[in-house]
């Protein structure tokens, strides 16, 4: 599904990324995990266009996407989502979702100008596939309900919603558990590996760890930019280098979650 070689990232003579390699199979849920500052949300920028690469190449299923633009990549199948919640004002969930559906419409400008049948009946279509959606991760009964006065919770699921609105191939969550209490981490937990269960790849950066224990696949762990491991939960909670840059000194313990 998505494809890293010698990635790298330099701002100045800051090496942000440097030299990550690694790839993401279709239908798993694959964690990116390390200290703050190791390179974790510039590489997320890097794969969804947000920024260009230094050098290296990125494929999303076999195609070579550095340098594209964010919408570009999002019509090839990509969405993601951001550590803090960018939802619309004044908008209604159902609305919110809603606006994640413009990357796959059809019905053009002057259709929707002059309100024609196309877009009126589109219009339709995306109305109830956004229900739909709402429905799946369980929040229907707010869809009417400003998107910004719900819990931060619910705006989580609003926000996965609306990234699942684009049909995307590949899902990429920033941080989903960030500022979420433990009862709202658990549900964000249920509602990704659901999404993967739909058949949707996902591709995650996240610091709490009993959350990427207990969901994810295959986890990679980065440190001062570069790739330090990559492995099943297991392997990596026992990983001597791993342990070594939680906890500040190479321990025999498991890393504990």
């Amino acid at each position: 599904m998505l494809e890293l070689h010698s990635v790298h990232k330099r701002f100045g003579g800051l090496r942000a990324v440097d030299d990550v390699s690694f790839s993401v199979p279709a239908g798993v849920i694959k964690a990116i995990i390390g200290p703050n500052g190791a390179g974790k949300t510039t590489l997320f920028n890097l794969i969804a266009g947000n920024l260009p690469p230094t050098s290296g190449t990125i494929r999303f299923q076999g195609q070579e996407i550095q340098g594209k633009q964010p919408h570009q990549i999002a019509r090839l199948g990509m969405s993601r989502t951001f550590q803090n919640i960018k939802l619309f004002h004044s908008m209604t969930a159902l609305e919110s979702v809603m606006v994640g559906r413009h990357a796959r419409t059809k019905a053009g400008f002057i259709s929707g100008m002059f309100h024609l049948p196309a877009s009126r009946q589109e219009e339709k279509e995306i109305r109830e596939h956004s229900m739909e959606l709402l429905e799946l991760l369980e929040i229907a009964e707010y869809a009417d309900v400003e998107a910004t006065s719900l819990a931060f919770g619910q705006q989580r699921a609003v926000e996965m919603a609306r990234a699942l609105a684009a049909e995307p191939k590949l899902l990429l969550l920033d941080e989903p558990a960030a500022g979420l209490n433990i009862y709202e981490t658990a549900e964000v937990g249920r509602l990704i590996t659901r999404i993967r269960d739909m058949g949707i790849t996902v591709l995650l950066v996240e610091h709490d760890m009993s959350l990427v224990m207990d969901i994810s696949d295959e986890i990679v762990v980065l440190s001062f930019g570069s790739k330090i491991a990559e492995d099943e939960p297991t392997a990596i909670q026992q990983n001597p280098e791993v342990i070594k840059i939680y906890l500040g000194e190479d321990e025999e313990d498991e890393l504990t979650v």
